[in-house]
């Protein structure tokens, strides 16, 4: 079997362009991914593109000596970013491709299931009303009303560390900001209960001294974990982190970092509880199972980064499923209504879980006409990362 073709959909989503890719034989058989990333879709798309044509003529079944083939080759331009983003798009395909032809989900590629009803959590799901108590109360309850046991939100969007004109002042608080990033956090924890787990994100925009500061007002509330509060460049500025945060308080990272090779140094420095690796970004199905076992080697629990598109959910879920150290998937809350009718199965969520078919590959196709009927956003518009 040889690959003959590859094609690539830039499509709206939610929030972003999702990118997809299907790959195709000469024997009539096809495997689809998702290379997802923002902002720079376009570039992820081109690279998506690009890495596409260099793997027409090869053993689609070959999944691993293609993964490396273009890493090492890729290597010269950078292995993270753009072109990560392109192979992780290529290695989903192709699992795809190989369970369709050997008539197995993924996650029997992967090793075989522990589970096969995933645990979610909802992001996303804040966005109506205003930066209030009782907004962000209201909207935590139809999360788990909707039989979620977890949530995530960002206590400190709409402030000055998004909004600011002035540069140099994005990553404070004021004091007043910083009281009512608090201040809702608990709402919802009373809103919610003490059962619910409840995830504060930071997108690694807060100062040190803010990070810190904010981590032990937010540790009495029980928060599940404190998420990005640094950024990935330097393993020992989050080390100093996490030995000045109350120990209770634990520290998720990962949707920056790509690969294993990205995520050793945080390992080794014993730096987080949690890892949250982006299947679109960080090289695919098969190099997340590879972050998974060797974060298993430190008793690191895995909770993939899933603001994508549906072809990156239940990839995730696919290797969430064949790992021992799960513990939840991040899952979009309120998408777009056309979510379901670009995949030829819609997904199925029961009582916050994702339930995988056991159907073969990922169990789906992409639906082309519905892909372009919803053609990704090309120019900026307010709100929405090209």
């Amino acid at each position: 079997m040889k690959i003959t073709d590859v094609k690539v959909w830039l499509v709206e989503g939610v929030k972003y362009n999702w990118t997809f890719m299907k790959v195709y034989t000469d024997e009539g058989l096809t495997g689809v991914g998702e290379a997802t990333n923002w902002p720079g879709s376009q570039i992820v798309e081109a690279a998506a593109i690009e890495l596409g044509k260099r793997i027409i003529g090869l053993d689609p079944m070959r999944v691993d000596f293609i993964w490396t083939k273009l890493y090492r080759d890729l290597n010269w331009v950078g292995p993270y970013g753009a072109s990560m983003c392109a192979i992780s798009a290529i290695d989903m395909a192709l699992l795809d491709l190989k369970g369709k032809a050997l008539g197995a989900p993924v996650f029997d590629l992967l090793g075989g299931a522990y589970r096969t009803k995933i645990q979610l959590y909802a992001n996303y799901w804040f966005t109506n009303g205003g930066h209030n108590r009782e907004d962000y109360a209201e909207q935590a309850m139809l999360v788990k009303n909707a039989g979620f046991t977890g949530l995530k939100f960002d206590p400190f969007a709409h402030t000055n560390y998004y909004y600011g004109e002035d540069l140099d002042a994005n990553l404070s608080l004021t004091k007043s900001e910083q009281d009512r990033a608090y201040e809702v956090s608990k709402a919802v924890r009373e809103a919610v209960g003490d059962e619910m787990d409840i995830i504060i994100e930071t997108h690694a925009m807060l100062n040190l001294k803010v990070a810190i500061t904010m981590a032990q007002r937010l540790a009495p509330l029980n928060i599940t974990w404190y998420e990005e509060p640094a950024g990935p460049e330097n393993p020992n500025t989050l080390k100093a982190l996490r030995d000045r945060i109350p120990p209770e308080v634990s520290i998720c990272v990962g949707e920056r970092h790509y690969t294993r090779h990205g995520i050793r140094p945080i390992l080794e420095r014993h730096i987080c509880d949690v890892i949250m690796p982006d299947i679109t970004r960080c090289g695919g199905p098969s190099e997340m199972k590879r972050m998974a076992t060797m974060a298993e080697a430190y008793n690191v629990m895995v909770a993939p980064h899933n603001p994508n598109g549906p072809l990156s959910t239940l990839a995730s879920a696919h290797v969430c499923a064949a790992i021992p150290n799960f513990f939840r998937q991040e899952f979009i809350f309120k998408d777009v209504p056309w979510r379901d009718t670009i995949i030829s199965h819609p997904l199925e969520i029961e009582k916050g879980q994702l339930v995988l078919s056991g159907r073969p590959g990922l169990g789906v196709d992409l639906i082309e006409e519905e892909l372009e009927k919803h053609p990704g956003i090309r120019e900026p518009k307010e709100g929405f990362y090209i």
